[in-house]
């Protein structure tokens, strides 16, 4: 939601944001040069209505340096400019960074005199930041294919497999062919036989991995490890797919500079697939009875109970805390390349 957006909205909705002071109104007569403020601005710009003056300068002078050029200056104004909207940084007198989008409204006469400015501002930090913060994270996911051959992907229920631009640049092929179907980057004599694999676990929402050589747009054939596994929500209905690819070494361990599956959504992913038979193994190699796994894992005795008897859905937090407090005790779940998970203790 930007603060356009905020145009459509009633008057109790926005009171309603308000008073949690992520949003707030101004308006600026420019005839008698009176200006409003609504509570909900004052707390926006983190004043105080007993001691600040309702002034648009005021708030231009909080904008980050870099932003003010973004919104209309007082002479631009009347003059008959304004910018309509805009995303603009500012700090509170307490230090504390806030991101705002702006909307600005100019009213004007019959004949264009400018008579009013209304604005709507909207806190929208924690939206900017989780941007910046997928951006980060696709910079990161590029630069680590180009540097290291390793990448995340996930595949929806349109059947897109979505990697990074990168993946296509090393190996040589079109972007688009890649998402339909990955298994083009294999080598010609093993490519069948993993694919047809790969798509009969996906179909059966079953873990895939296999080790596959795979030929880079320079010649070289390397060595890759793949890893496909399902994710369900806390209802139990399928997501689709998330993966994992990385170069490993002949003996399979990870080429020097990769990385082995970390990534938190792939690791989530993954444990979806313990089942009751693992957990009791598990129980097994550390001597614990149910309860000692309950207490460990912050659960219920019945819903270990409901874990081991497989009555829980793949998503249930339940298995994530009871996988989290026997990882904490030396358990470890490793994938297999048939698809079969292996309970160790280290």
């Amino acid at each position: 939601m930007d603060a356009g957006d905020l145009t459509s909205c009633s008057d109790v909705f926005l009171r309603m944001i308000e008073e949690y002071g992520v949003a707030g109104r101004w308006h600026w007569s420019l005839a008698s040069d009176e200006q409003r403020w609504s509570p909900g601005f004052f707390r926006l710009l983190g004043l105080d209505p007993a001691f600040a003056v309702a002034r648009y300068d005021l708030f231009l002078d909080l904008l980050h340096p870099d932003d003010r050029a973004r919104l209309a200056s007082p002479t631009r104004i009347r003059r008959g400019e304004v910018v309509p909207e805009a995303i603009v940084r500012l700090i509170r007198p307490s230090g504390d960074l806030r991101i705002l989008s702006v909307l600005s409204e100019l009213r004007v006469s019959p004949e264009g005199r400018p008579l009013s400015l209304g604005g709507v501002a909207l806190d929208v930090t924690d939206r900017e930041r989780l941007r910046q913060l997928q951006e980060a994270e696709q910079r990161r996911r590029r630069a680590l294919y180009l540097t290291s051959y390793t990448t995340t992907y996930t595949l929806g229920h349109d059947l897109v497999h979505r990697f990074p631009d990168e993946v296509a640049q090393v190996h040589g092929l079109a972007l688009e062919e890649i998402q339909v179907d990955p298994f083009l980057m294999v080598v010609p004599e093993e490519r069948t036989a993993l694919r047809d694999r790969g798509w009969d676990r996906h179909d059966r929402h079953l873990h895939f991995q296999a080790i596959a050589h795979e030929r880079l747009a320079n010649g070289e054939v390397w060595r890759f490890r793949l890893v496909g596994v399902p994710a369900w929500n806390a209802a139990g209905h399928a997501l689709g797919w998330v993966g994992m690819k990385y170069p490993v070494h002949e003996s399979g361990a990870p080429v020097h500079g990769a990385l082995a599956p970390g990534d938190a959504e792939m690791r989530r992913s993954l444990e979806q697939a313990v089942r009751g038979r693992h957990l009791r193994a598990a129980r097994g190699l550390l001597d614990w009875s149910m309860t000692t796994l309950a207490e460990a894992a912050g659960l219920s005795l019945s819903s270990v109970r409901r874990l081991e008897d497989n009555a829980e859905g793949e998503g249930s937090r339940s298995r994530h805390k009871a996988v989290a407090a026997l990882r904490r005790a030396g358990i470890r779940f490793i994938a297999m390349d048939d698809g079969a998970i292996a309970v160790a203790k280290i």
